[in-house]
Order: structure tokens, then sequence, then C-alpha cells
């Protein structure tokens, strides 16, 4: 055998070697809760490099299959990351939320896992940190960034950002619950003026579930009418570099390419589209989201 095939079958057995390494569990205790996330070393890197801190969308998981591929595909740009689940306050959850269990934890609360993994991340020796969101994720990252001003933010990558606009979520809520989302507005409004936080209102429809128990808070953090759960209106103006991936065949945030549009001159935004993807990037898409995500991180 050349030495040159020798060198070459020995790089490719080398890269595939770095995909096909599991991402290690970790976890990390709060609130008599074992939080849950997947750490992936990038090829080559050490912790000083950097590291990317992911988060999945809606009632999802840092290992479903958009998440997993760009984790592995990242560490082969020899980029660190770490990809979390959000508890919903369910003890070491992993996989995505059945629908078979309340749901306690609200915006705030999401707030507080994602600043909890941050701080581990420093406590390991890891840094400067890129925030990566994946839908609703997307815009928990966005909120994180802006509304809590966390040290040591090199960027922020957007994919699929979620949008939301009143109109469309009271009527979408209406025709799948068969009630207006008006009514348990109030119902969690009242709740909350009566200091019943922690009172669960039964079987509501509630994101993916039918019929769900949810306190007012998880109820009023995912369909409150506020600007803040359109992730586009949350990045207005962000000073902080922002990368908007946008799949051109996505049907669940078809308004996120106008919507970008209206604010990328506002502050430090690009916007990068991937021709022919969906909202979860599937199969060789995500390689173009690594690739994008990858080329936006080493340009900081």
């Amino acid at each position: 055998m050349s030495r040159w095939i020798a060198t070459t079958a020995l790089a490719v057995a080398g890269l595939f070697a770095s995909s096909a390494m599991a991402a290690e569990k970790v976890t990390l205790e709060h609130d008599d809760l074992t939080l849950v996330g997947h750490m992936k070393e990038g090829m080559g890197a050490s912790p000083s490099d950097g590291v990317v801190l992911m988060l999945h969308g809606t009632l999802a998981h840092g290992r479903m299959e958009v998440m997993a591929a760009v984790q592995d595909l990242l560490a082969d740009h020899g980029l660190n990351s770490l990809s979390i689940n959000l508890s919903y306050g369910i003890d070491a959850r992993e996989g995505m939320f059945e629908c078979d269990a309340p749901v306690r934890h609200g915006i705030d609360d999401h707030m507080q896992e994602v600043s909890l993994w941050h701080q581990w991340l420093q406590d390991e020796g890891y840094g400067p940190v890129t925030l990566f969101g994946h839908s609703r994720g997307a815009n928990h990252m966005a909120r994180y960034l802006t509304a809590h001003e966390p040290e040591d933010i090199k960027g922020l990558v957007l994919v699929a950002a979620s949008t939301f606009d009143e109109e469309e979520a009271a009527a979408e809520y209406e025709e799948q619950a068969g009630t207006p989302l008006q009514v348990l507005l109030d119902r969690a409004k009242e709740l909350q003026r009566m200091d019943q936080e922690e009172t669960l209102m039964e079987d509501v429809r509630f994101l993916f579930c039918e019929e769900l128990d949810v306190t007012p808070r998880a109820f009023l953090g995912s369909y409150e009418p506020t600007s803040e759960n359109d992730t586009p209106t949350v990045i207005r103006g962000i000073q902080t570099p922002t990368l908007v991936i946008v799949g051109s065949e996505d049907d669940v945030v078809p308004d996120l390419p106008e919507k970008v549009e209206a604010v990328k001159d506002s502050g430090d935004i690009s916007v990068m589209t991937v021709d022919g993807a969906d909202h979860f990037f599937r199969d060789f898409f995500a390689d173009d989201v690594a690739d994008f995500a990858a080329d936006f991180i080493n340009q900081q």
C-alpha cells in the first residue's frame, strides 16, 4: 500500500471514529432533580477552544435526530458541544415528552436550567460559549442571552426559530382544543392572582399534548401573547453575533424568513437558508446546518 493511500485511509478512519463515538451523558443536580445533558468533544479540541451549548425544541430532547446529527457533525468540525434536556420538572428526563406527566415548569425554570448548564461549562473550563437552539429552543436561547446577559457568550445560532402571532395562536388553539384560548389564559392569571401558582389546571390542551395537567406559569409561558415568544422580535437590535438558519420548505414557521429580514439590519444578524430543508433538517440537511454553524463560529 502506498504511503498516500495509507495516510488517507487513516485520516478517513479517524473521521468516522470521531463521528461514531457516542456523546457522553453528563448530569447536574438541582432542586431534587437530576438534569441530563450529552457532551461531545470536538476532534482535536480542548475546553479552552470553546463550546456550543445546544437546546432542543418543544417537548423534545437533546439527542433527537436534528440535535444529535448536528452535534456529531460539529465534533467533526473540531467543536465541543453540550446538548441539554430541559427537565419539565421530571427527574433525569430523557427522550420525547410523552404527555403522561404534569408540566410544572415555565419559561423562567427553563432559563434557570440553561443558566445552570452554562455555569457548569464554565466550572469545567469550557469557554467561550456559543448558544445554539432549534425551534422553541432557539427562542429560549435568544431570550436567555438578551434578558439575562450572561458572560462569555461568543455568538448565537438560531435554527428554525419559533415565531408568534397572537391571532394565529388563538385560532389554532381553539381549533385544537375546542375552547377559546382566552378562557384558559384568564383561568391561569386568576390562579396566579390568588397565589395558587402551583395549582394544576387539569385536562387542558398544552402544546402537542391533547390533555394534560399544567401549572399557570407553564401555560402562560407558552401561550401568553407577548412579543418575547416571537424570536425575530427578541433579537431585534442584538449586538452579539447571531446566525439564523432557515429551511426553505419549513411549514412550521413559514413566516420566519420575512420576519428575520425585517430585523436583520438592526443588529449583528446574518441569515443562511438550507434549500429543500423542512423544520427538522433531516438526513443530509443537517450537514448544511453544521457547516453554516461551524463557519459562523470560527469567524467570531
